[in-house]
């Protein structure tokens, strides 16, 4: 049994959660995420590792209120238990790999959008250790819809922060931010971009106009998180491939995002009808 050690609610919605998996603490990479099962009778959710620490032997998720079993995993506290939690599954982010010599001449910007700020962490963290300048913007609608801030700060080097309304930080969205930030002399030679899909698409589009290589996170896209359901299958450089056993990064210019975008939502009326017969579990007890 996967037991919970610490519970936070970032935000109305979005909560934080530190998970004793010590065996999944020993192999997770950057990048790879792992499968929730919060009951015996509970779906199957991928979640994108958050953070994990080895010698403590835990994983942190960061888990959105979108449905029914996203509250189900939500509405559990610190003391109870996941019936299962699998991994790390999908592939490492590419720096974790590169040769010493090839890291040392990379200068990362890391892009996150909204919920996509918590895979960001790791990414930033990671890089950071190792001694490659990172620099961190995260978007949201409003101040209120901000995560990972002040964790951000301690492991980049420059965080910058945009809110659509101008609440916090520079207003306007991600792309502007990326903009600004290139127009006052930050060189990047690449770009991670994680949010939601549609922001991904124009961020992307944003590092192709300005000449940076970006990589893109398509763990939106999961669902079995083995390949066997077809569910994350995407176009890519003209080849269909699987989000969750080739991925889920991929080359940002080569993703067919409008492809991807439909078939995020091809899910959506199941969805809906699980919402309104959704009777939430809590209370399960140690």
């Amino acid at each position: 049994m996967f037991e919970i050690l610490s519970k936070e609610m970032l935000t109305p919605i979005i909560c934080r959660m530190k998970v004793s998996a010590p065996r999944l603490a020993a192999a997770a990479q950057p990048g790879q995420f792992l499968i929730v099962r919060a009951d015996e009778k509970g779906e199957r959710i991928p979640l994108t590792i958050s953070d994990f620490d080895r010698k403590e032997g835990t994983v942190t998720i960061v888990t959105q209120k979108i449905g029914a079993s996203t509250a189900d995993i939500i509405a559990y506290e610190p003391g109870e238990c996941f019936a299962d939690v699998v991994g790390p599954l999908g592939l490492a982010s590419e720096f974790v790999e590169m040769p010493a010599d090839k890291l040392a001449q990379q200068r990362y910007i890391l892009i996150a959008g909204g919920l996509g700020t918590a895979p960001v962490y790791p990414q930033a963290k990671w890089l950071k250790e190792h001694g490659v300048p990172v620099d961190v913007i995260i978007g949201a609608k409003t101040k209120d819809l901000l995560i990972y801030t002040d964790e951000m700060r301690e492991v980049c080097d420059n965080l910058f922060i945009c809110t659509d309304d101008g609440s916090e930080g520079f207003k306007g969205m991600g792309t502007n931010m990326l903009e600004h930030v290139v127009e006052e002399g930050h060189k990047y030679t690449q770009a991670v971009i994680i949010g939601p899909m549609i922001m991904m698409k124009f961020t992307t589009l944003t590092c192709k106009k300005l000449g940076i290589p970006a990589i893109v996170s398509l763990n939106t896209l999961m669902v079995d998180g083995t390949g066997m359901c077809g569910a994350c299958r995407v176009s890519v450089g003209g080849k269909t491939r699987f989000a969750c056993v080739e991925g889920p990064e991929f080359d940002g210019y080569e993703v067919d995002f409008d492809q991807a975008m439909r078939r995020q939502g091809q899910y959506k009326a199941e969805e809906i009808a699980a919402n309104e017969n959704h009777v939430c579990k809590i209370g399960r007890g140690k």
